[in-house]
Protein backbone atom coordinates (compact mmCIF):
# COMPACT_ATOMS: atom_id res chain seq x y z
CA UNK A 1 0.00 0.00 0.00
CA UNK A 2 1.59 3.49 -1.01
CA UNK A 3 2.27 5.89 1.88
CA UNK A 4 0.44 9.35 2.23
CA UNK A 5 1.75 11.62 -0.35
CA UNK A 6 1.29 15.69 0.97
CA UNK A 7 1.39 18.56 -1.84
CA UNK A 8 1.44 22.53 -1.53
CA UNK A 9 2.59 24.94 -3.33
CA UNK A 10 4.35 28.08 -2.46
CA UNK A 11 5.10 31.56 -4.25
CA UNK A 12 7.31 34.32 -3.13
CA UNK A 13 8.34 37.15 -6.08
CA UNK A 14 8.47 35.47 -9.27
CA UNK A 15 9.00 31.86 -7.69
CA UNK A 16 7.22 29.44 -7.59
CA UNK A 17 7.49 26.04 -5.50
CA UNK A 18 5.66 22.52 -5.86
CA UNK A 19 6.31 20.51 -2.77
CA UNK A 20 5.41 16.68 -2.74
CA UNK A 21 5.72 15.32 0.95
CA UNK A 22 5.74 11.95 2.57
CA UNK A 23 6.61 9.80 5.41
CA UNK A 24 10.64 9.48 5.88
CA UNK A 25 14.15 10.33 7.29
CA UNK A 26 14.01 13.88 6.32
CA UNK A 27 15.65 13.73 2.78
CA UNK A 28 14.87 16.93 0.94
CA UNK A 29 15.94 17.46 -2.85
CA UNK A 30 15.14 20.50 -5.08
CA UNK A 31 14.67 19.37 -8.86
CA UNK A 32 16.41 16.36 -7.96
CA UNK A 33 19.56 17.37 -6.44
CA UNK A 34 20.15 17.62 -2.53
CA UNK A 35 19.07 20.96 -0.74
CA UNK A 36 23.18 21.45 -0.24
CA UNK A 37 23.93 20.81 -4.04
CA UNK A 38 20.75 23.28 -4.93
CA UNK A 39 21.43 26.11 -2.37
CA UNK A 40 24.88 26.08 -1.62
CA UNK A 41 24.80 28.64 0.94
CA UNK A 42 23.37 27.60 4.61
CA UNK A 43 20.92 30.20 5.26
CA UNK A 44 18.96 29.31 2.17
CA UNK A 45 19.04 25.25 3.47
CA UNK A 46 17.85 26.69 6.79
CA UNK A 47 15.35 29.08 5.21
CA UNK A 48 14.09 25.82 3.53
CA UNK A 49 14.02 23.47 6.17
CA UNK A 50 12.80 26.09 9.14
CA UNK A 51 8.76 25.10 9.07
CA UNK A 52 10.20 21.62 10.39
CA UNK A 53 12.55 23.12 12.61
CA UNK A 54 9.82 24.91 14.33
CA UNK A 55 7.43 21.86 14.46
CA UNK A 56 9.82 20.08 16.18
CA UNK A 57 9.26 17.47 12.93
CA UNK A 58 12.80 17.61 11.30
CA UNK A 59 13.73 14.01 10.04
CA UNK A 60 10.08 12.82 9.81
CA UNK A 61 9.55 13.58 6.45
CA UNK A 62 11.06 13.12 2.63
CA UNK A 63 10.57 16.04 0.56
CA UNK A 64 10.29 16.88 -3.35
CA UNK A 65 10.43 20.13 -4.40
CA UNK A 66 9.82 21.36 -7.75
CA UNK A 67 10.88 25.28 -8.16
CA UNK A 68 10.93 27.28 -11.14
CA UNK A 69 11.46 30.92 -11.63
CA UNK A 70 13.26 33.75 -9.43
CA UNK A 71 16.51 33.33 -8.18
CA UNK A 72 17.61 31.49 -5.74
CA UNK A 73 16.16 33.43 -2.44
CA UNK A 74 12.63 33.87 -3.96
CA UNK A 75 12.68 29.88 -4.71
CA UNK A 76 13.78 29.21 -0.86
CA UNK A 77 11.50 31.27 0.34
CA UNK A 78 8.51 29.94 -1.66
CA UNK A 79 9.90 26.16 -1.29
CA UNK A 80 9.56 27.23 2.89
CA UNK A 81 5.86 28.08 1.83
CA UNK A 82 4.84 25.26 0.43
CA UNK A 83 6.58 22.94 3.22
CA UNK A 84 4.44 25.05 5.70
CA UNK A 85 1.24 24.09 4.01
CA UNK A 86 1.88 20.74 3.36
CA UNK A 87 2.47 20.80 7.19
CA UNK A 88 -0.89 21.92 7.45
CA UNK A 89 -2.71 18.86 5.41
CA UNK A 90 -0.24 16.48 7.67
CA UNK A 91 -1.58 18.07 11.37
CA UNK A 92 -3.76 20.73 11.48
CA UNK A 93 -2.56 21.60 15.01
CA UNK A 94 0.61 23.15 14.10
CA UNK A 95 -1.07 26.06 12.36
CA UNK A 96 -0.70 28.29 15.57
CA UNK A 97 2.95 27.37 15.89
CA UNK A 98 3.51 28.39 11.57
CA UNK A 99 1.61 31.04 12.04
CA UNK A 100 3.42 32.67 15.27
CA UNK A 101 6.71 32.04 13.42
CA UNK A 102 4.77 33.63 10.15
CA UNK A 103 5.67 31.09 7.80
CA UNK A 104 1.89 30.80 6.30
CA UNK A 105 2.02 34.30 5.26
CA UNK A 106 2.41 34.94 1.30
CA UNK A 107 5.31 37.35 1.23
CA UNK A 108 3.67 39.92 -1.43
CA UNK A 109 6.53 42.23 -2.19
CA UNK A 110 7.26 42.27 -5.76
CA UNK A 111 9.70 44.17 -8.09
CA UNK A 112 8.13 47.65 -8.96
CA UNK A 113 7.53 48.10 -12.33
CA UNK A 114 9.82 50.57 -13.81
CA UNK A 115 8.04 53.62 -15.19
CA UNK A 116 8.02 55.40 -18.64
CA UNK A 117 10.12 58.66 -18.83
CA UNK A 118 12.72 57.37 -16.56
CA UNK A 119 15.14 55.00 -16.18
CA UNK A 120 14.21 52.90 -13.65
CA UNK A 121 11.14 52.21 -11.05
CA UNK A 122 12.35 54.77 -8.88
CA UNK A 123 15.26 56.50 -10.58
CA UNK A 124 14.49 59.94 -12.19
CA UNK A 125 17.21 60.84 -15.67
CA UNK A 126 19.47 63.58 -14.30
CA UNK A 127 18.07 67.22 -14.10
CA UNK A 128 19.69 70.18 -15.92
CA UNK A 129 18.43 73.65 -15.31
CA UNK A 130 20.29 74.98 -18.38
Amino acid sequence: MATAEYTATGRRKTSVASVRMQPGTGRIRVNGKTIEDYFPTTSLQLTVAQPFEVTKQTGTFDVRIKATGGGPAGQAGAARLGIARALLLVDENLRPVLREHGLLTRDPRMKERKKSGQPGARKRFQFSKR
